[in-house]
């Protein structure tokens, strides 16, 4: 059964154009061809990089945010509570109203402490700024060396100026050994952040990201099997160029270098566009869906690479959307608003309301904010009395 499978699998009117077959692929001595099982080395390189970006986020990126003064906002956490605990875990994070009454009566708690549960519940799985900052420094490290990397590997190949190159004397391209170590990386890099799914910074497009890894792996994967490699190096040169300038943009907005950070994402902004909706339709998918018809019929290998570059161009759009709304509100308002992925932190007002009725209760009378014309008032209330307090201490008869 698992022969027939592999045979099944395996047959070269998958991976390779009609009139060419296996027996074409054969290696010599100087010459060698991708080989679909050089792609199991990715898997313990993949962990290998999970294990050096351990080390990074520890023994660099960690002490580095600490002196750059990212601090961690300190958050009242949720008291223990056997039934809240276990509606959050099984049923839902966020409940509606009538699941908060019926809460507030399996607890003999007010409606207004339930929700205050589930709001600081919620903020304690939330990631702290520190482990963004580390979690974007480890990035754009990658990125840097993985960018530059490609540049060096692809500046003096003939297919990265002139595009028309990816398909002559295709499939019977041999494969360089900086090629296959550019695409190890590579695959290394997106493997890895499948295995770190689970504790790296969940954002809204979360369900997106899952999409993107997953195409980028079958593609990086097929393309390397298929001898694909020469589009496949353009393509993942022009993601990494944009993403280069992501990270620092990040790493400045934890810092609150609003500036800096304002700049770096206008910059990012027109790299991405650039790269992703201009660069990458005609570098790569016109060249996969048009030119590469007049080198070779269609077969199985060239319906498959096509649907998961779209695929990918789809989450540009999708991301494109984003970015573009937020350059428009930052044109308009003259400030950048906050990444529209970003799951942020829930204040809670209610708090603040809770202290001074819990003070006017012990009989102390609770004073937060001073009034342009001197006056004291109460938070969010109207003037006590007509014997208003002065900020000096004094009292003075209105």
């Amino acid at each position: 059964m698992a022969r027939s499978l592999y045979e099944w699998l395996w047959q070269h009117e998958f991976w390779l154009p009609p009139g060419i077959t296996w027996e074409d692929m054969q290696e010599s001595e100087d010459i060698h061809y991708p080989q679909p099982r050089d792609l199991l080395l990715s898997i313990p390189f993949a962990l290998i990089l999970v294990v050096i970006r351990c080390a990074f986020e520890r023994a660099i990126a960690l002490p580095l945010s600490t002196k750059l003064g990212v601090r961690d906002k300190q958050r009242p956490k949720a008291q223990p509570n056997l039934v809240l605990e276990t509606f959050y875990s099984m049923c839902c994070k966020n409940p509606e109203e009538g699941e908060l009454t019926s809460l507030s009566k399996q607890c003999d708690l007010p409606v207004r402490k339930v929700e205050r549960w589930f709001r600081r519940r919620r903020n304690m799985d939330r990631p702290s700024l520190s482990k963004k900052f580390c979690e974007a420094c480890w990035r754009f490290t990658f990125y840097i060396i993985s960018f530059f990397t490609g540049l060096a590997v692809l500046y003096d190949k003939p297919w990265f100026w002139d595009h028309r190159e990816c398909w002559t004397g295709y499939p019977q391209q041999p494969l360089q050994r900086s090629l296959f170590w550019y695409y190890m990386l590579e695959l290394s890099f997106y493997w890895s952040l499948v295995f770190t799914l689970p504790f790296d910074v969940k954002r809204k497009d979360f369900k997106e990201q899952i999409v993107h890894h997953a195409a980028t792996i079958f593609l990086i994967s097929f393309s390397y099997c298929a001898n694909y490699i020469r589009i496949g190096t353009l393509v993942m040169v022009i993601h990494d160029a944009s993403d280069c300038f992501l990270e620092p943009t990040k790493i400045f907005n934890y810092m609150k270098w609003k500036k800096t950070c304002d700049s770096l994402f206008m910059i990012f902004s027109a790299v991405f566009l650039i790269s992703r909706l201009v660069v990458y339709p005609y570098t790569v998918l016109y060249n996969t869906y048009y030119y590469s018809m007049k080198i070779f019929q269609p077969f199985f290998g060239y319906y498959f690479v096509n649907t998961l570059l779209i695929i990918l161009q789809l989450l540009h759009v999708f991301w494109s959307c984003i970015i573009i709304h937020m350059v428009y509100k930052f044109i308009l308002q003259g400030t950048m608003e906050k990444d529209m992925r970003s799951d942020t932190e829930e204040s809670d007002k209610d708090e603040e309301r809770d202290k001074i009725r819990e003070k006017e209760k012990n009989g102390i009378t609770y004073f937060s904010n001073v009034t342009s014309n001197g006056y004291i008032q109460r938070n969010g209330s109207e003037p006590l009395n007509s014997r208003a307090h002065l900020s000096n201490g004094h009292v003075k008869e209105r």
